[in-house]
């Protein structure tokens, strides 16, 4: 697997294709506010087209790439995808916060990390609160104090960040107090249990109280339907991800809803 992943490079030509396919695949999809139910962010999800393995979604390819540098030309690619992404939207008028990238943890122990990234940004002419990078949750097993370091003196820039899959039975829920993160999107194994009784919305509304006395927004991933966002909702929980506020959709066909 490492070898075809091996294959992508970040050269000048970033539409490199693997049989007849963009090499590097992004998909987008919203993220929503329970009160207003206006589109507040957008979350981005990477799909690899190799020769030797076919298309790979990120839980087949992530660990594989994160063992070595490939990840970090990973990351190029999909971070100048996400951009462009980012300035179609702005010019459809959609009205959002930021559009979120994948960042590989490695990616925050880079030498001069910090004005590699203000260099593009201040070249494209993007501002920085456009960004979102997001961390997976193993961050709070395998990172340290230069990771949570460079994570602050981003967030002093402007981006964002969030860590993923947050609550989940292989949670450490005290490590999330090392990382300055802006936001939080809980697991579905957190979401799943809304509902099924008074005692389960109570563990979920703790989950998000823990989340919130960080001083960091937390979003509710795998919601499908609106019993659940009106219960979150309660529990103080504002944003939420899945099926009711939208699949993950390739950028040419994201639109607003008024558009035909």
């Amino acid at each position: 697997m490492a070898d075809n992943i091996g294959t992508i490079d970040t050269g000048n030509d970033h539409q490199t294709e693997v049989g007849g396919l963009r090499a590097v695949e992004m998909f987008y999809r919203g993220i929503r506010e329970i009160e207003t139910g206006s589109l507040t962010f957008f979350q981005s999800r990477t799909r690899l087209n190799t020769p030797g393995l076919g298309i790979l979604t990120p839980e087949n390819f992530r660990d594989v790439a994160e063992l070595t540098n490939q990840c970090i030309a990973l990351f190029d690619l999909e971070f100048r995808q996400a951009r462009e992404a980012l300035k179609r939207f702005m010019e459809r008028d959609f009205f959002f916060r930021w559009l979120s990238v994948y960042m590989p943890p490695s990616y925050l122990l880079e030498r001069a990390l910090e004005n590699k990234l203000m260099s593009i940004m201040d070249e494209e002419e993007i501002d920085c609160n456009r960004v979102c990078f997001e961390l997976p949750l193993k961050i709070l097993v395998e990172g340290n104090i230069k990771m949570s370091r460079s994570i602050e003196n981003l967030r002093n820039r402007g981006f964002h960040f969030m860590i993923t899959g947050f609550g989940g039975n292989n949670s450490p829920l005290m490590k999330l107090s090392e990382y300055p993160v802006d936001f939080v999107m809980l697991s579905q194994e957190i979401t799943s249990y809304i509902g099924k009784n008074q005692r389960s919305n109570d563990a979920v509304k703790s989950i998000i109280d823990f989340v919130g006395g960080l001083d960091t927004d937390p979003i509710a991933d795998g919601i499908s339907t609106a019993s659940q966002a009106e219960t979150l909702f309660e529990c103080d929980c504002r944003y939420i991800a899945g099926s009711l506020a939208g699949k993950y959709t390739a950028e040419r066909y994201v639109r607003k809803k008024t558009e035909t």
